[in-house]
Order: C-alpha cells, then sequence, then structure tokens
C-alpha cells in the first residue's frame, strides 16, 4: 500500500485543465531560499546554507531559515537572513523582497502577500 506524504500543498487550477497541478510549500520555501541568496549582501540563508554547499547538502536543506504561509492563492514569507558587512540593511533587505516576490510569482502563479526579513546576523570577511 502506498504512503501518502504529510506535506502541505497547494493546487493550482488552469482553465481548460486536463489534470491538477500541485505545489508543495518546501517547493515555494526554496524558490524563496535561492532568490534571496542571489541578492548581493546577502551572506546566507540563517542556518549557514550557502550556494556551494547546495549539492553536498541537498534540496531540502535549501529551505532553512524560510517559513512560508500558504492559503488559497496567496503566500506569506519569512526568511532569517546573514547579511555581509558594510552593506546597508535597508537595501539589500528591499532588494530581497523584490527577488522573492518575483521568483515565486513567477515560478508558481501564486500571489505573494507579504515578504517578511529578519537579520539573524552579519558576516565579517576573513582578511587574506
Amino acid at each position: 500500500m502506498a504512503e501518502v506524504e504529510s506535506r502541505n500543498t497547494h493546487k493550482v487550477y488552469e482553465k481548460d485543465k486536463i489534470g491538477e497541478v500541485q505545489i508543495a510549500d518546501d517547493v515555494v520555501a526554496i524558490i524563496a531560499g535561492l532568490a534571496a541568496t542571489e541578492v548581493e549582501g546577502v551572506d546566507s540563508m540563517a542556518g549557514n546554507i550557502t550556494n556551494e554547499l547546495v549539492a553536498k547538502l541537498g534540496m531540502k536543506n535549501l529551505s532553512k531559515g524560510v517559513k512560508v504561509e500558504l492559503t488559497e492563492e496567496h503566500v506569506s514569507v519569512d526568511l532569517s537572513l546573514n547579511i555581509k558587512y558594510g552593506y546597508s540593511i535597508p537595501a539589500v533587505s528591499e532588494k530581497v523582497q523584490e527577488k522573492v516576490q518575483n521568483a515565486i510569482e513567477n515560478m508558481t502563479g501564486l500571489t505573494v502577500l507579504d515578504v517578511n526579513i529578519r537579520i539573524a546576523g552579519v558576516a565579517m570577511e576573513e582578511n587574506k
């Protein structure tokens, strides 16, 4: 007997559909995490996940530092970030909010209500 996964999913319907599309909360969280780490000034997601470690750790860990709440066709995102020293926190946060919103809306068709950011730490550059 097949076991059903207990992950939360959201059904996406399309006009003249021939089937059903479901998007797991984890997928939205991964999209948000990847979009956030692409912004200049973001060192990593809180929890020390960096782009170099993505291949080693697997996709499940990409959602670390991301909390997603899905309703019918809306999504709220909470991100915990480590920011690089010397960057403007308000400017970087605004860029992260825009990039995360655009990525989620373009890839899933869901409407992003808000992207809340918590700065968990500041990463100091090591002198080489």
